[in-house]
C-alpha cells in the first residue's frame, strides 16, 4: 500500500494499492501491444497533437494539479503551479521541434545517398523521485512521446496521487492506453520491470546507491540508460561580481523547493576580500524568507518531503557541528506537526565532514573561503559530485578559467543553474551519465540507424 502524507500536517491524504503482479504483466503487455503503431513515422502528427493537447490541460488545472504537489511534497504553492507551467512549456517545446529532430541526418559520402534515420527504441521505464513530482516525469515523457517511444513509469512511493494522476492526464490528452502508463511498485519491483524483454531502456533520476543499482542492472541486460543523480553544486563568489545580485540570487538558488533540489546550490565558495560582506548580506536575505504553510501564495520555504529526509538533514548538521563546524545562523520553525527545518548557515567547515563532503538535501548553506579563483575551481571539483555549478566574476579571464575547470554537466556565469527544455541537462562523475531535454536528451533513446544507398 502507497501512502499520500501531507509533510506539513502528518496527515494521511489517501491511500493507493500496490499493482499485483498479474496487473504488472497487463500493463508491459499493453506497452509492447500499442508501440508499433505509436512508433510509425507517419503517426508523428498525432503524437503531437496529444502532446499538446496535454500541455493545454496541464495549463488549464494548474491551480489542481499544483494544490496536490503541495500536499503531497510540501513544495510552496506558487512554486508547485509554477512547475505545472514549466511542464506544459515542455510540451510545447517538443511539438514545434520534433519534426526537425526526427528528420534524417544526411551525411556527404561517394554513395548515392548516405543518411542516420532516427527510430523510437520501444517501451522505457522511467524511475522518477518526489522532489518535482511533475517536471522530472514530464521533461522525459514528452520527447519520449514525441519520439514514438512509450513509458512507463515507477514513481517516487510519497507521491502516489501525483503517479495516477499523470496517467490520467495523458488518457485526457487522447493517448492511447499503453502509451503512458504508471506502475504502482516499489523499489524491489524495479529489477523485473528493467529484466523484462519487453522495456529497451531506463531512465533514473535519484539517489547515487539507486543509480549505481539501476546501472549494472541495464548494463548486465545490455539496455540503454541515464542517470541523474545527486548534487553539491558550487556557488562561487569573486571580488567584481554584483555582490547585491549574486547574494539575491545565491539565496533563491539555495532555498528554492525548500532546499530539495539536485542542482541547488549549495555550496557557497566566496573569495575572502568579500567574504565578510556575503556572509552579512546572506543571512539578513535568508532571514527575510517567510517558512510556513506551503498552501499560502507568500510561503518561500515549506516543510521537507518526509521525516526521514529531515532526520537525516539534522544528524548530517549535527556530525558536521560537532566535528568543528559554526552556525552563523539558524532561522525558526512553525510549531506543531510537520517535517520543518530551520533556514541555517555553517561556516568555518572541516573537512571530512558531511557539510564538506556530501549532498545536504534541505534549506541548509555550506560557506567556505578562499584566496583566489583557482583555489575556488580546487574546492568546487574536490566533490565526487558534478551535477552544476555557478560562478560569479566579471573578470573575463576568471570565466574563461572557470568555464573550462569547473567539472560539472552545467555552469551558469552571473545565474543559477536551472533546467531548460532548450538546453542539455545532465552530470559527470557520479551525478551520472547521459543528458536530458534539447536535442541531446530527445535523442537519448532513440536508434541512430544509418542507411546507405548504392
Amino acid at each position: 500500500m502507497f501512502q499520500s502524507v501531507n509533510p506539513a500536517t502528518g496527515e494521511t491524504l489517501k491511500e493507493i494499492p500496490e499493482h499485483t503482479a498479474d496487473e504488472i504483466e497487463a500493463r508491459l503487455n499493453n506497452a509492447a501491444s500499442v508501440w508499433p503503431a505509436f512508433s510509425s513515422r507517419d503517426a508523428l502528427p498525432q503524437r503531437l497533437e496529444k502532446l499538446a493537447r496535454l500541455g493545454d490541460i496541464l495549463l488549464e488545472q494548474k491551480d489542481e494539479l499544483g494544490r496536490m504537489i503541495t500536499l503531497e511534497m510540501g513544495k510552496p504553492i506558487s512554486q508547485a503551479i509554477a512547475e505545472v507551467e514549466k511542464c506544459a512549456s515542455c510540451c510545447e517545446y517538443y511539438v514545434e521541434n520534433a519534426e526537425r529532430l526526427l528528420a534524417d541526418t544526411a551525411i556527404d559520402t561517394e554513395l548515392s545517398a548516405s543518411y542516420v534515420r532516427w527510430l523510437p527504441i520501444g517501451p522505457v521505464l522511467a524511475v522518477m523521485p518526489w522532489n518535482f513530482p511533475f517536471w522530472q516525469v514530464i521533461r522525459f515523457a514528452a520527447p519520449a512521446l514525441a519520439a514514438g517511444n512509450v513509458c512507463l513509469l515507477k514513481h517516487a512511493s510519497n507521491v502516489p496521487q501525483t503517479a495516477m494522476k499523470l496517467e490520467d492526464l495523458c488518457l485526457e490528452a487522447g493517448f492511447p492506453v499503453g502509451a503512458f502508463q504508471t506502475l504502482m511498485i516499489k523499489s524491489d519491483g524495479v529489477e523485473a520491470v528493467v529484466s523484462d524483454d519487453r522495456v529497451r531502456a531506463v531512465t533514473l533520476t535519484g539517489s547515487e546507491g539507486a543509480g549505481r543499482a539501476v546501472a549494472a542492472l541495464a548494463g548486465r541486460h545490455i539496455k540503454k540508460s541515464v542517470l541523474e543523480l545527486g548534487g553539491s553544486d558550487p556557488f562561487i563568489i569573486m571580488p567584481s561580481a554584483d555582490l547585491k545580485e549574486a547574494v539575491d540570487t545565491a539565496v533563491s538558488a539555495r532555498v528554492q523547493n525548500t532546499g530539495q533540489s539536485c542542482i541547488a546550490a549549495k555550496r557557497f565558495i566566496v573569495h575572502e576580500d568579500i567574504y565578510d560582506a556575503f556572509i552579512d548580506r546572506f543571512i539578513r536575505k535568508l532571514s527575510e524568507k517567510t517558512i510556513g504553510d506551503p498552501l499560502y501564495q507568500d510561503t518561500d520555504i515549506g516543510p521537507l518531503a518526509t521525516a526521514d529526509i529531515r532526520d537525516e538533514l539534522a544528524d548530517q548538521v549535527k556530525q558536521s557541528t560537532d566535528a568543528g563546524a559554526v552556525i552563523a545562523y539558524q532561522g525558526d520553525t512553525p510549531d506543531g506537526q510537520g517535517n520543518w527545518y530551520a533556514p541555517t548557515v555553517l561556516v568555518d567547515i572541516p573537512e571530512g565532514t558531511p557539510a564538506y563532503d556530501e549532498e545536504l538535501f534541505g534549506p541548509v548553506a555550506s560557506v567556505f573561503r578562499v584566496s583566489d579563483v583557482h583555489e575556488a575551481i580546487e574546492l568546487a571539483n574536490s566533490s565526487r559530485l558534478g551535477l552544476g555549478s555557478a560562478a560569479w566574476t566579471q573578470d573575463k579571464i576568471e570565466q574563461a578559467a572557470l568555464i573550462d575547470g569547473l567539472d560539472a554537466g552545467f555552469t551558469a556565469i552571473n545565474g543559477m543553474t536551472k533546467s531548460d527544455p532548450r538546453l542539455p541537462f545532465g552530470g559527470v562523475k557520479a551525478s551520472g551519465y547521459g543528458r536530458e531535454l534539447s536535442d541531446l536528451g530527445f535523442r537519448e533513446f532513440l536508434n541512430a540507424k544509418t542507411v546507405t544507398v548504392s
